[in-house]
């Protein structure tokens, strides 16, 4: 009698521990937070070093993992490909998103990335409002959150740029939320039916009205700044509603330009994320009563309009970052207090970066040029002269020969021949390094890293027949041109800046070449979920190296 009563209580307890065991819920994040700063240059971590504070890049540093060589693997670098990448894992060859527009083979016609006249503006009237991830092929990191959980984990996107905002945040997405052209945030009838009134109440504050009051002026004495000398100089472009590119811009021009004009000043970063923290607080992200993980996608866009206007070497860009580097620092310490510290996992990355502005890299004694914007005028003036029809070189959108197809159907002309005529061209144009036949593209003459990108990067229904490499610092364009741009292969707009930080990441940096591609399937190792359905990168292993 006492053996079976032994025996029953083991059972007993044998069955507890087990039950308690299944009971126990999955070692995760309460909340993941994707930070993409749009435009920002991997050197921008270090070159104002100095001058960070410590709870903000400095933070994410040292408390943090850096991947010091993190690269993007496909071309043309823009913000729409850069976000649909990092949140998918894949390329545009899989995910269609080939550009922030492309230009539909089918139809000959141009599609934006986000674009859908299915649906309408919420909170807004008129296009800027008929937006969704309609147009993405392959699912998100923050889609497989939602199939993982029964869509129990919420899931938001902000940013200014509806892109920005919507590639993030993905098909599946509670909400995706951009800036109008009156200074409010918005979203679409995709997502919902009427904005939240948190969200009403947010944009009835009118909060960038008061981050515009003061003007902008330097953040420490002008002087102390690397880029301050000089400060007014023809690289930079000047601000709507003023004559020269300098600070401060005072208070009556910036108010001129209308509330929108945050957009293009540091104090949009800081709006933005004031929208972000008001998102944790009103929809409780964080602490989800399933006890599963939610996913905020926060994308930064005033840092790309400043770098387009100043360029990379400006005044005004390193007192945006030395302000960015303080949002950041109040971002993260509101993040301990709501969520809890080494409760979520953020990583801060970026969609591209962003070259020198070429009129100063040569007048210093560097090696660029340009190539007219005359190119596709004058190769359809050779065709006409060759083949007897203009107007068959339809557009060269993101450094792609687009040709009209359904004319050189119509006229019964050899499209190879063409192609082939077309790339003969292109190569003798001074500045232009390479131009592949995308059917050729496995056996051409051209370095493997770049060969990788241009396959990685042709779908063939939304890319051109043929992929145009520019020489290192040249574009298109004139001697005049000021501020920044960015789409080349090179580094400097290439090379980004990939940080981790909080749950189940440790202390650290690795110099070991990882890509853009390779921040989805680590995320989906480390919430334990599946990787994106076009995912083609590999999990990051957070060792030093």
């Amino acid at each position: 009698m006492i053996r079976l009563h032994v025996t029953i209580v083991s059972l007993l307890l044998i069955l507890q521990t087990a039950y308690s065991q299944e009971s126990k819920p999955l070692n995760r994040p309460k909340l993941v937070v994707g930070l993409m700063i749009d435009q920002m240059r991997w050197d921008y971590l270090y070159r104002y070093y100095d001058r960070y504070q410590e709870g903000g890049f400095k933070r994410l540093l040292n408390e943090g993992f850096s991947n010091e060589n993190t690269y993007i693997d496909h071309l043309p670098t823009v913000t729409a490909i850069g976000h649909s990448c990092v949140y998918t894992g894949s390329v545009p060859s899989i995910t269609g998103i080939t550009g922030n527009e492309f230009i539909v083979r089918e139809t000959g016609k141009n599609m934006y990335c986000a674009e859908d006249s299915t649906v309408q503006g919420v909170g807004t009237s008129g296009k800027g409002g008929q937006m969704s991830p309609k147009n993405l092929q392959a699912s998100t990191i923050t889609d497989e959150l939602k199939l993982a959980t029964n869509f129990r984990s919420k899931v938001i996107g902000i940013a200014f740029k509806d892109r920005s905002s919507i590639m993030p945040a993905g098909h599946f997405a509670d909400a995706a939320y951009w800036f109008d052209s009156q200074a409010n945030w918005i979203t679409s009838s995709y997502y919902m039916q009427d904005l939240p009134k948190w969200v009403k109440k947010f944009n009835d504050e009118k909060r960038a009205v008061n981050y515009l009051k003061d003007g902008w002026n330097t953040l420490y004495p002008a002087d102390s700044y690397v880029q301050s000398s000089p400060d007014d100089n023809p690289y930079e472009g000047p601000m709507k509603g003023t004559t020269r590119p300098i600070l401060p811009v005072n208070a009556e021009t910036l108010e001129n330009n209308g509330a929108r004009i945050i957009y293009s000043t540091p104090f949009g970063n800081a709006f933005a994320l004031d929208f972000a923290k008001e998102a944790i607080n009103q929809e409780q992200l964080g602490h989800n009563p399933a006890n599963v993980p939610d996913f905020l996608a926060i994308s930064l866009s005033s840092t790309d309009a400043i770098g387009h206007q100043y360029g990379v070497n400006a005044l005004e860009v390193e007192d945006m970052y030395l302000r960015l580097d303080q949002d950041i620092a109040k971002f993260l310490q509101f993040l301990d207090e709501k969520v809890g510290h080494g409760e979520y996992t953020l990583f801060l990355t970026a969609d591209h970066g962003a070259s020198h502005n070429n009129p100063f890299y040569i007048d210093h004694k560097g090696s660029g040029g340009y190539v007219s914007d005359e190119v596709s005028k004058n190769l359809n003036k050779q065709i006409l002269t060759k083949f007897g029809t203009d107007q068959v070189i339809q557009s060269l959108e993101n450094d792609q020969v687009h040709l009209n197809h359904a004319l050189i159907a119509q006229k019964g002309l050899n499209e190879e021949t063409i192609r082939s005529f077309v790339v003969d061209y292109l190569r003798q144009v001074p500045g232009i390094a390479f131009a592949v036949d995308m059917d050729k593209v496995g056996s051409s003459s051209v370095p493997q890293p770049i060969r990788e990108r241009i396959i990685n990067s042709y779908n063939y229904k939304r890319s051109g027949v043929i992929q145009i490499i520019f020489d290192p610092q040249w574009k298109n364009g004139s001697p005049n041109q000021t501020g920044t741009g960015h789409s080349a292969w090179n580094p400097y707009d290439a090379h980004i800046p990939l940080l981790w930080m909080g749950w189940g990441i440790p202390a650290g940096s690795s110099n070991k070449v990882v890509s853009m591609c390779d921040i989805a399937p680590t995320l989906a190792a480390m919430l334990h979920i599946q990787e994106p359905n076009g995912n083609v990168g590999k999990p990051i292993s957070f060792q030093k190296k």
